[in-house]
């Protein structure tokens, strides 16, 4: 059964940190295009980042540049989010994917990933 679970979401201060996880099953992640995205209340889903399968290659939302890394293990099968120095406007259902694509992450619109995470909240507030 392919499966994409999602853990470490939670409350955090501003100018906090959080580590997200997304552990695939039934799958191989490499070579695949991996990505995580967020959806706020009252606003569309937007990829925060992406992770190219052929090369590594990563593209950030512009608002998270700096801040946030994305990364996998292959030998783990997992991939992540680190994120720091988190702010409030962070706040939002983070969710990961995945899809066997072959150009640039970047390319690619939320609908072309198959795969998916439950979504995981961060929740950043004093």
């Amino acid at each position: 059964q392919v499966q994409l679970v999602e853990s470490g979401g939670g409350l955090v201060q501003p100018g906090g940190s959080l580590r997200l996880s997304c552990a695939a099953s039934g799958f191989s992640l490499n070579n695949y295009v991996i990505g995580w995205f967020r959806q706020a209340p009252g606003k569309e889903r937007e990829r925060v980042s992406c992770m190219s399968g052929y090369d590594g290659s990563t593209n950030y939302l512009d608002s998270v540049k700096g801040r946030f890394t994305i990364s996998r293990d292959n030998a783990k099968n997992t991939m992540y989010l680190q994120m720091n120095d988190l702010k409030p406007e962070d706040t939002a259902v983070y969710y990961c994917a995945a899809e066997f694509l072959a150009l640039s992450c970047w390319v690619y619109r939320d609908t072309e990933y198959g795969n998916w995470g439950q979504g995981t909240q961060v929740t950043v507030s004093s």
